[in-house]
């Protein structure tokens, strides 16, 4: 199993120097996501030329602001750059974020994550000049880029898991309580299937939130800010969470849309934590890492670390969490 990071790529992180850390701590890839404040590619491109092995990627990148060929391009040069160690991942966001950044109508998410991804795809590594009549996008003659790169989907619901069975490389779930990911992807592996794709050939590449902390009530305090966040400011995270928890994530989001975030924290329990994230003193979370995956289709955990943690927890969890302190 491979063992990955996910940093956050606010203005404040030297993504360069995390990267190497975590190459010298023996992480098999360090990944970013992007909502505003740093380009993930940009980056990442800086962190190539840094690292030797290391592999890097995209934990997500929207399908909205960027059209599939600035996708495929970007996607591409990051690949030559890093001699093939990039992966693209991908997702719809939320319609907080593609509205109120982008300015963009959240339209037919599925249908967009779909059409993007599949003409991505074809723009990489087609056999011909790609041509495209979507019911979304349109693409005439376009010469593939002739390069193979993995490319992973966000997605949540059935209709978007959909979309991971049919087009993707790999599944990055957030926010599905990893007790339920055995049966989340059984569907995901039985449309595969249908679809005349091997679902083996699927990487499952689950974000695994993590503070670490000596004091484990406050590592438990920015992990409950955490999933607090993300069931509040997205139907999506809401109803992936209260398909185990419906009245927690019902109570959490109502108390954030109602901007009340302290009351929203509360409701975040400990069973909820507990099947969501990892947080605690390091021996707790070293713990909880392998109880959380013990028994699941997990083939690399993302550890990530919650923008709203301290730059000390963030430290101490890259390091607690590394796969050398596993051994």
């Amino acid at each position: 199993m491979a063992h990955d990071l996910l940093v956050p790529n606010g203005p404040d992180v030297d993504v360069v120097e995390q990267a190497v850390q975590a190459e010298d701590l023996g992480y098999d890839s360090v990944w970013l996501g992007e909502l505003w404040g740093g380009d993930p590619f940009t980056r990442l491109a800086a962190a190539a030329t840094a690292t030797d092995s290391i592999e890097l990627g995209t934990a997500i990148v929207n399908v909205y602001s960027r059209t599939p060929a600035v996708l495929a391009m970007s996607a591409a040069s990051l690949d030559s750059l890093s001699d093939g160690r990039f992966t693209l991942g991908v997702g719809v966001s939320t319609k907080q974020a593609i509205e109120n950044i982008h300015g963009q109508d959240f339209d037919r998410p599925v249908r967009r994550a779909h059409e993007t991804i599949d003409v991505v795809r074809r723009l990489l590594d087609g056999d011909e000049r790609v041509t495209y009549d979507g019911e979304l996008l349109e693409v005439s003659g376009v010469p593939p880029l002739d390069v193979d790169v993995p490319v992973y989907h966000a997605a949540l619901g059935k209709a978007n898991r959909r979309v991971v069975a049919r087009l993707c490389d790999g599944w990055i779930p957030h926010n599905v309580p990893f007790p339920d990911l055995e049966d989340a992807f059984a569907y995901v592996a039985e449309i595969a299937d249908d679809a005349g794709r091997d679902p083996d050939d699927i990487t499952v590449a689950p974000y695994v939130p993590a503070v670490v902390d000596e004091d484990g009530e406050a590592a438990r305090d920015a992990l409950r800010g955490h999933v607090a966040y993300y069931v509040g400011s997205g139907e999506g995270y809401e109803r992936a969470v209260g398909d185990r928890f419906p009245d927690g994530a019902s109570a959490v989001a109502e108390a954030w849309r109602d901007g009340d975030r302290e009351t929203a924290r509360s409701h975040v329990t400990d069973e909820m934590l507990a099947a969501l994230g990892v947080a605690g003193t390091p021996d707790e979370a070293r713990r909880q890492f392998r109880t959380l995956l013990d028994g699941t289709p997990v083939d690399r955990p993302m550890v990530t670390l919650p923008s709203n943690a301290s730059a000390d927890q963030h430290e101490r969890t890259i390091w607690e969490l590394a796969p050398e302190r596993f051994d």
